[in-house]
């Protein structure tokens, strides 16, 4: 039944390869795509588990025991003799005995030696009671004199302190793995919650089918219309440019005629003006230089010289350029107003905005074809929502869900028990710790003690009391060590046996992945299944379908549909198979004619209004005599540097009636010079100006041809569009059809890539297999380990100290006797020897 339920639930994720594309569209697709279609994203999960262990600075004891169990089992994981004993449920053991003692030589000779260790010592202590009882082993109270004993105090001494500081460290080893057990507890809850809620997140966020509906009207335009458009408009909007151009230049060449015009007839009144003041002046000055003072008797050299140059000028005060000769220009000026009424601006903008409604004429035009062809995409929609409602997917993804939440509940309220577990855990650990702790208590306090209450002058019967209190309390630490150390090395071995072997035979091989390759063997479940998660799941054992490969995709956050190979059931691209509907596509635009006829680019007005233009008369002007009246100047000498140099001469004569006349002369004129010539010259600029416009236009366009070749460039583009225009919708008509095929594979490959790569991601999956392994190695194999590890170094070192202890005891003790020498000549060596005595009378013997 659980099969049934994972498979519906299975069939949820991939029926979900519409995945609410109209929710999660932001805007509608109404801009002109680039070929490609927009089908949407799908919605993840946020998954909140890291499924990651640092354990920090008691890392360094845990790689120190795997160290360790490496030199304790250096062999490679025997995957071969796994496998061989799972598939002959265990049957191969009586025959792969001796591969399985080679492999665990080394967790065997170190159980054998804990279990030497475990019954000799406390036969040992036994014995050693029993022997010390009867004053021997160190038991008499007595003390041979050596020279060397201070130095043999202090030695044993020494070894004594190191030996406890080893033991010191593994009860610190042994007590920080227990502590570190424990406070993961909470980590571990958390990890445990955190995977369940990801599972909730992994059903809850699954999403649901819904069908797509492609906005192919929207894009009939700007694809189909649009390429159409672009492809005419290579000729069309040249053409139209330069018809626009034409009009620029007749609202141009009206404006120069105007300007023309307007100044020839300032020209014409103002040059009658200055011809008339000009010989008023000229009189003035004759009269002024027939005066008597000028030429008669009176006048000096100077002054008649100065009369003569003046009289010779004035033939220079006459006007230059002759404008009332030059022929009007007001027939050409009418002619192009005449021309002007016609606004072909206009004219043109409407030509532009026919053709830019290609797009929607070719719209219009097909849309029965897309119709169609959404009707084709409603179908495949249809047909996988249809096939979607015979599996119970909401019912599946429920029933899931229900199970999680009780699996979670289930475990939540496991976890006082699991505390209270672990408490009892904690306290036995802690008991075994203290036992050391207790022995390590009687030593450093017994070395303190020896140390602190040493007296050199005394002897071994006269000791004090602090110091045979050191010695007592060693003799108590080595009663408790036969004490405890045989059960202490009971707890290692087991732990060691335990562990060790859960280390080799699971997490170092989860690690190396050389589990996954003994849970792949082909045949290891079922004798008639290559691959069982296929074999069992869909029947076809022979897909290759992995438990390493499931668990590298979900690491991955790769789809559950990828990492289950979920193709087996529901072969996306078979369904959505795009070259079952291709030859209908082809056939409905078969039957396309698209017809641009009504597209008109110039109207006849336009036309007609060129063609006026090029007969108003503009290129009949005499440019030439413009042009010969404006580059002369208004006068033939410049009048006020006339008058300046008529003021300079008179100031060389004598002051009187004659020099004062003169400058009057002067005076009026500047005043020719600034009322007439000034406004005159500005005239004759803007004549200028305005003649050499029309000279150009005259030219570029009525002379070259130019409007004739606009009309015939509007004539081609015209024709292109009314007659050539179907070969053109053809070609992209065609193009069209190709994108309309391409956008069901994109629909396809949408729908592929995102059950591979987005849809029911299964990292949860793998956190959970993670989760396992950092729970089980990482926080309980790790820290046993760890334990043992510091526990059986302390009962290894219990019996150096056990010996250390024993001998070190004699130097601490008050002895009950000590030897004696009788005091005899010191040559007398044959017959001087020691006896033993009570303590002794002389203070200084």
């Amino acid at each position: 039944m659980w099969k049934t339920g994972l498979l519906l639930l299975f069939w949820g994720l991939l029926t979900s390869s519409e995945l609410q594309q109209e929710a999660t569209e932001p805007e509608p697709r109404n801009q002109p795509p680039s070929g490609k279609l927009d089908f949407g994203y799908v919605p993840q999960g946020v998954y909140k588990t890291l499924a990651y262990y640092e354990p920090g600075v008691i890392g360094i004891l845990f790689h120190m025991v795997h160290a360790f169990l490496y030199v304790v089992q250096p062999n490679p994981f025997p995957g071969d003799l796994v496998v061989k004993v799972a598939k002959d449920k265990f049957g191969a053991i009586q025959s792969e005995y001796q591969k399985a003692i080679y492999y665990e030589t080394g967790f065997m000779v170190c159980a054998v030696l804990g279990l030497l260790f475990i019954v000799l010592l406390p036969l040992v202590g036994l014995f050693f009671c029993l022997c010390r009882c009867c004053e021997n082993c160190g038991g008499e109270m007595h003390q041979r004199q050596r020279k060397n004993a201070d130095c043999q105090r202090g030695l044993l001494t020494t070894l004594l302190f190191a030996t406890s500081l080893i033991i010191t460290a593994g009860v610190l080893c042994a007590y920080a793995a227990n502590q570190n057990l424990s406070s993961q507890l909470e980590g571990m809850k958390r990890l445990v919650s955190s995977n369940l809620k990801d599972l909730q997140t992994f059903a809850n966020e699954t999403p649901t089918v819904q069908p797509f509906y492609g906005s192919f009207n929207d894009n009939v335009g700007p694809l189909l219309g649009g390429n159409i458009h672009v492809e005419l408009g290579t000729e069309v909007h040249p053409a139209l440019d330069g018809v626009l151009r034409m009009a620029g230049a007749m609202r141009e060449t009206k404006e120069a005629l105007e300007n023309v015009s307007v100044s020839l007839e300032v020209l014409q009144e103002a040059t009658g003006k200055l011809h008339f003041n000009l010989s008023l002046v000229r009189s003035s000055l004759n009269r002024t230089l027939n005066d008597p003072g000028c030429s008669g008797e009176d006048s000096d050299a100077t002054t008649t010289q100065l009369c003569r140059s003046i009289h010779s000028s004035l033939a220079q005060l006459h006007v230059s350029a002759n404008f009332t000769r030059l022929p009007d220009v007001n027939n050409q000026l009418e002619s192009v107003n005449q021309v002007l009424k016609t606004d072909l601006s206009d004219i043109i903008q409407k030509g532009f905005s026919s053709f830019n409604d290609t797009p929607g004429m070719v719209s219009d035009q097909m849309r029965d074809v897309v119709e169609g062809a959404r009707g084709m995409l409603d179908v495949i929609s249809t047909n996988i929502s249809s096939f979607s409602k015979v599996f119970p997917v909401h019912s599946s993804l429920a029933n899931f869900t229900n199970f999680i939440i009780h699996t979670q509940s289930k475990i939540e309220d496991s976890y006082p028990e699991i505390d209270q577990i672990d408490f009892y855990r904690w306290i036995c650990c802690t008991g075994l710790c203290c036992m050391v702790v207790l022995i390590l208590a009687f030593n450093f306090l017994a070395i303190l003690c020896g140390t602190m209450g040493y007296d050199k002058h005394a002897s071994p019967t006269t000791r004090g009391c602090v110091s045979n209190t050191g010695g007592t309390l060693l003799m108590a630490g080595v009663g408790f060590s036969f004490l405890f150390s045989w059960i202490l090395m009971g707890v290692v071995t087991a732990t060691f046996l335990v562990g060790g072997n859960v280390e080799k035979l699971v997490c170092e091989p989860f690690h190396t992945k050389e589990l996954f390759k003994v849970l792949d063997t082909p045949h290891l479940v079922n004798p008639e299944w290559r691959n069982f998660i296929p074999g069992y799941m869909y029947n076809d054992s022979d897909l290759d379908l992995t438990v390493e490969n499931f668990y590298s995709n979900c690491k991955n956050n790769r789809s559950l549909y990828s990492a289950m190979r979920l193709d087996k059931v529901f072969n996306v691209t078979t369904l959505l198979n795009s070259s079952l509907y291709t030859k209908e596509v082809a056939k409905m635009f078969d039957s396309v004619k698209i017809d641009l006829r009504g597209i008109v680019l110039l109207e006849s007005e336009g036309k007609q209004s060129l063609i006026d233009f090029s007969e108003t008369g503009i290129a009949e002007i005499n440019y030439a005599a413009y042009l010969a009246e404006v580059n002369k100047g208004v006068t033939l000498v410049d009048l006020l540097s006339y008058a300046n140099e008529l003021e300079a001469q008179t100031d060389l004569m004598p002051k009187g009636p004659l020099q004062t006349s003169l400058k009057g002369h002067a005076n009026s004129l500047r005043q020719i010079h600034s009322q007439l010539v000034i406004p005159m010259e500005q005239a004759m600029s803007t004549l200028n100006q305005s003649i050499r416009l029309l000279e150009r236009t005259a030219s570029d366009l009525i002379r070259n041809n130019k409007i004739t070749d606009v009309l015939k460039t509007i004539e081609a583009a015209q024709y292109l569009i009314s007659q050539n225009a179907t070969h053109v919708a053809i070609q992209e008509t065609e193009k069209y059809k190709q994108t309309i095929v391409g956008y069901f594979r994109q629909y396809i490959e949408w729908v592929r890539t995102s059950l591979t790569m987005e849809v029911a991601a299964c990292k949860p999956f793998s956190n959970i297999v993670d989760t396992v392994e950092i729970v089980a190695c990482s926080f309980l194999v790790d820290s046993l380990n760890t334990f043992w590890f510091g526990l059986g170094c302390c009962a290894l070192f219990l019996l150096p100290s056990i010996i250390l202890s024993v001998k070190l005891a004699k130097f601490y003790r008050r002895m009950d006797t000590e030897d004696v020498y009788d005091d005899i000549p010191a040559y007398d060596t044959m017959t001087r020897f020691p006896r033993a005595s009570a303590p002794p009378r002389h203070i200084d013997w």
